[in-house]
């Protein structure tokens, strides 16, 4: 009866997914109509003297992956919303050498999140702006952490007169299971090599570990020591002053009478007030209206890098960034997993195309599959024995499974702020014997030997199937030593010491070793033409599993750019509640898109602030 119900749900679902994508796909055709038919005009011209419009909406990542249709309907119509960094750095960067734009603004109210080696690595592209001596202005209506971090790095400074400014330190607290696991009956067996290695935690206890609990203190103790002082030197503060306004933010407050736009002046976090009117009239004051006489003379990034792309001269050779976003797993996946087949099969692509000189890894993955883990990297070293150069690139995590696959390049450059290392491997084998037990369901049966049927979930876990795997995880443990050894010339003793599932930021892996060098996408795709002896070259993105339907919208988001026709994105803030369910679901989801044929998984307990 539940096998049918379940039969008729699924087919529902599917019915309704087909519906949607036929009435989504009419639309689009049908806007496109519109579009061609009543809005058409030439591709955007840059007047002299114009602003460039930074407003990044949603979260900031590596490669932007379009929703379907079905999931926008189960979220309640209200995307996310997703900006590529890459487009903001080539803009910014773009921006700084073109002598029509005098004057960067920053808006920051449509961005939900952004890891903060991205929002680094953004910051440090302003910065070289600024250093063209070209001004930047930044507004918001208030400011989250995130949001001012960026927004810092602004000459001047704008908050509604009633926002406030968010600075909180960092944190990080997970969700146990072990209590409700109990309850059920429900065993969840771990094998692992590595004190720190505490990924699999929440299933086994009902609290953080000791190790774990340092190990995480240090880590964000170091993140927290890099956003400080990067908003210290900014806003031309001392680092203490920005601590002690977190610490004490109450007396802060109560010495503004309560008013929280007023506590962030008082204390130099921003340079004045202005109404959106107001906003918009001071940019109006300084960079005047467009040629129509209705709006701000402006461009934002899309139509901004439609318009100057046209104009890049053509060149023969290629460096391509390859994108390793999201969790490992073994086989096909689309894009926004690093399925193993899937992007070894795209590494063989770039290896065998003539007119692509170097490779470089952009890596913001915690890992995932050992088995999917291995496949990338060998692609990477056979890559390397061919003759073309690889470079790994860490976005904002790049740990774990993550760090294996950059093992696999000729250098490794990470981010300051960059959450790296976790160095270890763990398994994971639950358990259902008990709960079936309470429901009155006997599992019997026979085996020729000891192991044939051990690793049946409804059956308890025999000890030597439990030997068996701990051994196997001590061996994958001292071959991921070695395979670290060997790419960073270290010892297995030597790496072991800077192992055992410990978390790092980029800044602390410089200094232990596992990686080359600090610095952002740009630095690492110079150093890959560097070693590929090319001096000009064009920057492509091969992609990993992209559906029709999503290359459809690529090309739709693109076409709409030229004609700078973009919408203004609509990004919905999650409500606390369905924030909370979220969080809850996250992990569960999670183990059930595992699928390593051995079970054996390089993941961490890591989250990028």
């Amino acid at each position: 009866m539940f096998r049918f119900i379940f039969t008729m749900l699924r087919l529902f679902v599917r019915t309704l997914d087909f519906v949607v994508r036929g009435l989504f796909y009419a639309l689009l055709i049908f806007g496109i109509g519109m579009v061609v038919a009543f809005f058409f005009r030439a591709e955007p011209q840059i007047a002299d003297g114009s602003a460039l419009l930074l407003r990044p909406a949603g979260s900031l990542v590596e490669q932007a992956v379009f929703e379907r249709p079905l999931e926008l309907l189960t979220t309640g119509g209200g995307p996310v919303g997703q900006t590529a960094l890459a487009d903001l750095l080539e803009a910014v960067g773009r921006a700084k050498d073109d002598e029509r734009i005098t004057t960067l603004i920053i808006e920051t109210d449509d961005l939900m999140s952004g890891g903060m080696s991205k929002l680094g690595e953004l910051r440090a592209a302003i910065l070289d702006f600024k250093a063209s001596g070209k001004q930047v202005l930044a507004r918001g209506e208030r400011f989250t952490q995130a949001q001012y971090y960026l927004a810092s790095v602004a000459d001047e400074l704008h908050l509604s007169p009633d926002g406030f400014v968010l600075l909180l330190g960092l944190a990080r607290y997970s969700a146990y299971f072990k209590d409700a696991l109990d309850t059920l009956g429900v065993k969840v067996h771990v094998f692992r090599v590595g004190e720190y290695k505490s990924f699999s935690e929440p299933f086994t206890r009902s609290e953080m570990s000791d190790e774990d609990r340092a190990a995480s203190l240090d880590l964000l103790d170091g993140l927290w020591t890099l956003l400080r002082d990067d908003i210290a030197s900014a806003r031309k503060l001392r680092p203490e002053a920005v601590d002690e306004l977190v610490h004490n933010y109450r007396d802060v407050l109560a010495a503004a009478g309560g008013d929280a736009a007023l506590a962030a002046r008082n204390s130099g976090l921003v340079d004045r007030f202005s109404t959106r009117d107001e906003w918009r009239a001071r940019l109006i004051a300084l960079v005047g209206m467009d040629a129509e006489g209705e709006d701000v003379r402006m461009v934002e990034v899309g139509p901004y890098l439609a318009a100057t792309r046209r104009d890049l001269p053509q060149v023969d050779d290629q460096i391509a960034v390859l994108v390793a976003q999201g969790a490992i797993m073994d086989g096909r996946e689309p894009a926004g997993v690093v399925g193993g087949d899937t992007f070894a099969a795209l590494i063989r692509a770039a290896r065998e195309d003539e007119q692509i000189k170097a490779l470089v890894l952009r890596i913001d993955s915690p890992g995932g599959s050992a088995w999917a883990s291995e496949v990338i990297r060998r692609e990477l070293e056979l890559t390397r024995l061919a003759g073309k150069p690889v470079i790994a690139s860490m976005s904002s995590v790049a740990a774990s499974g993550g760090y294996w696959i950059a093992a696999g390049a000729d250098e490794i450059w990470a981010a300051p702020a960059t959450v790296t290392g976790s160095i270890g491997i763990f398994a994971m084998f639950p358990e259902f014997s008990e709960p079936l037990k309470r429901l009155g369901i006997g599992v019997d049966g026979i085996a020729t030997a000891p192991l044939a049927g051990a690793l049946d979930p409804r059956r308890p876990l025999n000890a030597a199937a439990a030997g068996a795997m701990q051994l196997g995880i001590e061996h994958g443990y001292r071959r991921f030593l070695a395979v670290v050894g060997k790419a960073r010339n270290m010892s297995a003793a030597e790496v072991d010491k800077v192992a055992r599932g410990r978390v790092w930021t980029g800044k602390a892996a410089f200094e232990l070793g596992l990686v080359d060098q600090l610095g952002g996408l740009d630095a690492a795709i110079a150093a890959a033409a560097a070693r590929a002896g090319v001096s000009a070259y064009e920057v492509v993105w091969p992609e990993a599993g992209a559906s029709l339907e999503q290359r459809l919208l690529r090309r739709l988001s693109n076409f709409a750019q030229v004609l700078g026709l973009e919408p203004v994105a609509s990004v919905r803030t999650p409500a606390p509640f369905a924030r909370l369910l979220s969080e809850l679901q996250a992990p569960a989801a999670e183990l059930l898109r595992w699928n390593d044929p051995q079970h054996v998984y390089m993941h961490c307990l890591c989250e990028a602030p």
